[in-house]
């Protein structure tokens, strides 16, 4: 996409980030990490990944991994149900050009999470 002047345009894109621990991180006591669902904002996924990762290191916590999903129209394709509230928060992201985390999941031993693709990471 394009816009006038010649520069791509900003779009939303759907991130999970998988933080480990860090003192002073604000997770809860006994947490071995956390997963974060984001919206990004960025003119593709790459600038997306960086901007969360950076805000996320100034916010003292200690990314891992990311997990890209797309913009709002690449996971419509794909058959994502998006509900109002959720794309309520992607405009927001959109408009503010900004990170917004929408939800966070703490993990504890011997907890497991479902990766994408239905296979099993052990925390």
């Amino acid at each position: 996409m394009t816009q006038k002047d010649g520069k791509r345009s900003q779009q939303v894109y759907t991130l999970l980030v998988q933080l480990g621990r860090k003192e002073g991180d604000g997770l809860p006591s006994g947490a071995t990490g956390a997963a974060l669902m984001c919206y990004a904002s960025g003119v593709d996924e790459a600038e997306a990944v960086r901007e969360t990762v950076a805000i996320l290191k100034q916010a003292d916590t200690a990314p891992l991994d990311v997990t890209g999903y797309g913009t709002l129209e690449e996971r419509e394709e794909q058959g994502h149900e998006i509900d109002d509230e959720e794309r309520g928060l992607m405009a927001r992201a959109l408009e503010e050009n900004s990170v917004i985390i929408a939800q966070m999941t703490p993990f504890f031993d011997n907890e497991q999470l479902d990766a994408p693709g239905g296979s099993t990471t052990q925390h």
